[in-house]
């Protein structure tokens, strides 16, 4: 069962057109949105990003103890550090993820995506036994997405102080990481600016200084990233999203779910890969997220089904794309095609199917060198 996010309210209502599944709370574009995807790219806008919930974790051993009850290392870290950590599942699955800045030396913040928090502080709180952690959820915040900290793209609108800003380096592979394919060509780094959520709903906030969750998710899709929300099910190993890249420390101590990011980094091949798709755009409808990928054609034509549709923008250069999770054995360079679900005429359900090519995320990784890691 999918959790339900909390409710918040858009920056600007007004020509607002409200997204869907996690990201129902906050506008998905404000009427221009190919205008918006530009603005947002030239520094010259930010995205609400309301739906974005705030944990905190504080108190003397709040980095240790998220060392070790993560795959991330924070202690040594300097404050103002911008880290990614996973927790995984004994079996090695992905339970949750989220990007974490040091905001002071005994503050960490832990941004989530909608509806994820009350999982996390759940098994937090299962593991804080006698460890001097606080862990509170901050509602008080509110999360601003740019290419930059929000405060440079808009020093008109004069901002309040912001409580940390998460600006990771992607798409380079951070200490202890490793890369399970190509960077992206097309990456754009995304900063998150953490500010005070009643001081932000009350600036005069104008449609020039915003761009919509459709503009956001383009970057991020064309980018490579995967989002918790959407790429990760109960079966998703980090390998298959490439989270090894900056979301799990593969060379730490103990942590749950070792063994497996251990066994299949070193002797074998996850059995799924993130692949981004470019999609065929001349029929104009549009792709949904949980739209099935066939091998081979679409119905009708013997097509296999070998994965599932993720996410799904229309990117201001690059147009229709789409990422998704399919079979390890889908060879790299074969053409495929995404059903997109219409109805007709008299009321019956039927499938429009989108040719679709391949932008590799995760590849097969070569085992003749094999990366220092800790051992079992």
């Amino acid at each position: 069962m999918t959790p339900e996010p909390r409710d918040v309210s858009p920056l600007l209502r007004p020509s607002a057109v409200l997204g869907e599944g996690p990201d129902a709370a906050v506008p998905e574009h404000y009427g221009a949105p190919l205008r918006e995807q530009r603005r947002l790219l030239r520094g010259r806008a930010v995205v609400d990003l309301g739906q974005l919930e705030v944990l905190e974790v504080s108190g003397p051993e709040a980095r240790s103890w998220l060392t070790t009850v993560t795959s991330q290392v924070l202690t040594g870290v300097p404050v103002d550090s911008s880290l990614s950590l996973a927790v995984l599942s004994p079996q090695g699955r992905v339970e949750h993820l989220a990007s974490a800045v040091v905001a002071a030396e005994e503050t960490v913040l832990l941004v989530l995506d909608a509806g994820a928090r009350a999982g996390l502080r759940r098994y937090l709180e299962m593991m804080r036994f006698a460890a001097r952690v606080e862990i509170p959820d901050r509602d008080d915040l509110r999360v601003l997405g740019a290419t930059a900290p929000a405060a440079e793209v808009l020093p008109e609108l004069g901002l309040p102080e912001a409580a940390a800003v998460w600006a990771e380096d992607w798409p380079s592979v951070a200490p202890g990481g490793v890369a399970y394919g190509p960077d992206p060509g097309d990456a754009v780094a995304t900063v998150l600016t953490l500010l005070p959520a009643a001081e932000l709903a009350a600036l005069p906030w104008h449609g020039e200084h915003l761009a919509g969750m459709s503009s956001w998710e383009a970057v991020r899709i064309a980018s490579h990233r995967a989002r918790f929300g959407r790429e990760v099910d109960e079966r998703s190993i980090p390998h298959e999203l490439d989270l090894l890249r900056t979301a799990v420390h593969t060379a730490k101590g103990c942590y749950r779910g070792q063994e497996t990011v251990a066994k299949v980094m070193n002797l074998g091949q996850p059995p799924r890969r993130l692949v981004m798709l470019h999609l065929d755009g001349s029929q104009d409808v549009p792709v949904r997220p949980g739209g099935e990928v066939r091998l081979g054609g679409g119905e009708g034509t013997g097509g296999k089904v070998v994965g599932t549709v993720t996410s799904t923008a229309l990117h201001a250069d690059l147009g229709p794309i789409a990422l998704a999770v399919v079979r390890r054995a889908v060879p790299i360079e074969a053409e495929l095609a995404v059903a997109v679900p219409v109805t007709t005429a008299d009321g019956a359900q039927d499938a429009v199917w989108l040719d679709a090519s391949q932008e590799a995320v995760v590849l097969p990784r070569e085992h003749g060198q094999r990366p220092s890691t800790a051992k079992l």
